[in-house]
């Protein structure tokens, strides 16, 4: 028990985050087996997943060189976009209906019509492109706060803005099984005439069609609507650039200076080209707030575990 205990512990928040999501989803694939497709595979996928969090663990412990710091951080990345596309094979045979009309109607009692269309009045081809570069580099901004705290070798930092990113992730993606969606771009808009009713310059039909593919939905698919994602409800988007804005701020890192301006723009890209309703974005601010009120909780609860330290400026 005791060889137990040291073995879990070598653990970081944001392991542990994973390897409790992991398990909650091969605990759905087993009671949706019939449902799903390829579940067997995804179980294995997953408890693969979990093992290389618990060998990246212990081999950083271990070892305590760069490359193996450098791997357990970074594994992250990839991972996020797996489990986006997981979620892709369950989501939709779990929940069999969208909930569409809910946030169209939400939208419509508290701004007396549909935000999508309101911006459309002010539509312009440089404001989308620029709107679109900057919604497409969503993924890049935990990146860059991460890179930023590594620079300064502040590692503890690090490793709590890693955990609030895959905490608020994780939590996220809770949501679209809770209520699914699709978006206004299908809804309340022709999805196949959006280059042409929102155009934009050089590279923004190029951007959409990268975002497509990542939403399963390639150029030339039939019936993109009923393949495409459900992961409008929250706004990922919104969510998860809050929360760098939040730690760039409360961990005093100089980034915040370039993502205050450019995730103010890409919260707001986000219902300008048709990707989301306000309701998305409003959802998107509660789950984030209550990511980083209970984050700090579960951060500090493992670290006193594991290494009986508190950090200030992680408890206000």
């Amino acid at each position: 028990m005791n060889e137990i205990k040291s073995f879990l512990k070598k653990l970081k928040a944001y392991d542990l985050v994973v390897i409790a999501f992991y398990i909650f989803l091969t605990i759905l694939h087993l009671i949706f087996y019939d449902k799903i497709f390829n579940s067997g595979g995804w179980i294995m996928i997953n408890a693969g997943i979990i093992s290389i969090a618990f060998l990246l663990a212990f081999f950083e412990d271990r070892y305590k060189n760069r490359v193996w710091r450098i791997l357990h951080y970074w594994y992250i990345a990839p991972l996020i976009l797996l489990t986006f596309k997981e979620l892709y094979f369950m989501i939709k045979p779990i929940r069999g209906m969208d909930y569409d009309f809910l946030f169209i109607n939400i939208d419509r009692f508290l701004f007396g019509g549909d935000p999508t269309k309101f911006f459309y009045q002010i539509a312009n081809p440089f404001l989308t492109e620029i709107l679109q570069m900057v919604y497409g580099s969503f993924y890049l901004l935990p990146i860059i706060l991460c890179l930023s705290l590594l620079r300064k070798k502040r590692y503890v930092a690090t490793d709590f803005a890693l955990f609030s990113v895959v905490y608020g992730f994780f939590l996220s993606y809770l949501g679209y099984f809770l209520l699914p969606g699709i978006g206004p771009r299908f809804t309340l808009h022709d999805f196949n005439l959006v280059n042409q009713a929102l155009p934009g310059l050089y590279l923004t039909n190029f951007l959409r069609e990268v975002v497509n593919a990542g939403e399963s939905i390639p150029a030339g698919t039939v019936n993109p609507a009923d393949l495409v994602q459900r992961d409008v409800f929250p706004s990922g988007h919104t969510m998860i650039t809050l929360i760098v804005m939040y730690l760039s701020i409360k961990l005093k890192s100089r980034s915040r200076y370039f993502f205050i301006p450019i995730g103010s723009l890409l919260i707001f890209s986000t219902v300008y080209l048709w990707y989301h309703y306000v309701i998305d974005l409003i959802a998107g601010v509660f789950f984030m707030t209550f990511a980083m009120w209970s984050g700090k909780y579960i951060f500090n609860w493992w670290r006193r575990k594991t290494h009986k330290e508190e950090f200030e400026y992680l408890k206000h």
